[in-house]
């Protein structure tokens, strides 16, 4: 049994996602193997929160050349998670 923090790995924070939070749209790197359904229950575990809809995307691992040494970055996997309307916004820099 995994723990929501097993799936949720950490949120991505660029300036494209931060544009998204203003509309309860929050974008999170995520495990490999997590699906939906897993994404949708760790987000309202942690952060006590309701989702409306999750949309993941496969992040393919980028070419890296080391002298004539070639080889690929990991691969990942991200997750977009739609809040509803009536849910509290999740906060990212609670410390500052």
């Amino acid at each position: 049994m995994r723990t929501p923090y097993d799936v949720i790995l950490k949120p991505v924070i660029t300036e494209t996602s931060m544009e998204d939070a203003q509309v309860k749209k929050y974008t999170f790197k995520v495990a490999v193997d997590a699906n939906k359904t897993e994404v949708k229950d760790a987000v309202e575990e942690i952060f006590d929160v309701e989702v409306a809809k999750v949309n993941i995307m496969n992040v393919k691992g980028k070419l890296k050349r080391m002298g004539r040494t070639a080889g690929y970055t990991a691969a990942s996997k991200k997750a977009i998670v739609t809040l509803t309307a009536d849910s509290k916004e999740i906060e990212f820099f609670q410390g500052l």
